[in-house]
């Protein structure tokens, strides 16, 4: 396993950018009262970072730092759906996770965001290992199925005993009223 400084850096960054995604577009959705244009604001923020940064460093600066091998860079339409599949589904998860918050209610943040961050990871680590891996993993030790029996384990929790809505407290005088009321004087 290489991890490099540099790795542990943009997982951080990747962990803290999805960690506040949900309560952001969750403000968002509050402040512009509507979920539908949040994730139209995200839409623009993906075509921001998604569209413009790579053309950037491709057309621009002629320049892809991700090239693992230059005798297969192409565009060709085929693989180009895999990118798109990809764009698809992150899309469509997104957008997921904006009904979802806005199902449950206030407070939705909270809990909806672990669930959908425990699960994924094991779909992922399902279908890594299953429809994309073409025979170059290893099969995996007990501890790996451990650990995500761990993190089932956690979503479950984070369903059983998520936060509920606060009870509102009698106001003060209310509340004296209601007291001198039920003292014998």
């Amino acid at each position: 396993m290489n991890l490099k400084p540099s790795v542990l850096m943009f997982v951080a960054m990747a962990a803290l950018s999805w960690g506040v995604y949900v309560p952001t577009v969750h403000a968002a959705a509050d402040k512009l009262g509507s979920n539908l244009r949040a994730f139209l604001m995200v839409g623009v923020a993906y075509f921001l970072t998604a569209v413009l940064v790579p053309c950037l460093f491709i057309f621009v600066l002629n320049n892809d730092p991700t090239v693992k091998d230059a005798s297969k860079v192409n565009f060709l339409f085929p693989n180009m759906m895999w990118g798109l599949a990809a764009g698809v589904a992150g899309a469509v998860g997104a957008l997921c996770v904006i009904f979802a918050a806005k199902s449950a209610g206030p407070g939705a943040a909270m809990y909806v965001a672990p669930l959908v961050f425990a699960g994924a990871p094991i779909i992922n680590t399902i279908a890594s290992m299953t429809v994309f891996s073409h025979g170059k993993l290893e099969s995996p030790s007990p501890p790996f199925y451990f650990g995500l029996l761990l993190a089932a384990a956690g979503a479950a929790m984070v369903m059983l005993y998520k936060p509920g809505p606060v009870k509102a407290a009698a106001p003060a005088a209310e509340q004296v009223q209601a007291e001198s009321i039920d003292s014998p004087e």
